[in-house]
């Protein structure tokens, strides 16, 4: 799967911004702006709403850093998409078994 650079203009103070909630939840903006594509295209529009609530760890956010440990400690923390989609082919094919 070839990669393409996309670049968009945004406000320098909402750049700062965004960037501070994403590093809040533990991810880059590049990975956030990646999610948000590929969840896009998966659903035909905007699936999702990931907000931090005021001095608390949300659903989501806690999902998402349970879900990096266990890919962490199966070694599993820098597949690739096509390695991931070929996973999950392969245990839906063997039942998951």
């Amino acid at each position: 799967m070839a990669n393409t650079l996309v670049q968009f203009r945004a406000e320098e103070s909402a750049r700062i911004k965004a960037v501070s909630i994403c590093e809040r939840l533990g991810i880059d903006l590049p990975t956030y702006l990646r999610i948000c594509i590929s969840r896009m295209v998966q659903e035909n529009g905007i699936p999702f709403s990931m907000k931090l609530d005021a001095g608390a760890e949300n659903n989501a956010l806690r999902a998402m850093k349970a879900a990096s440990r266990i890919a962490a400690e199966q070694g599993i923390a820098d597949m690739t998409l096509d390695e991931i989609n070929a996973e999950i082919a392969a245990s839906r094919k063997d039942g998951g078994a």
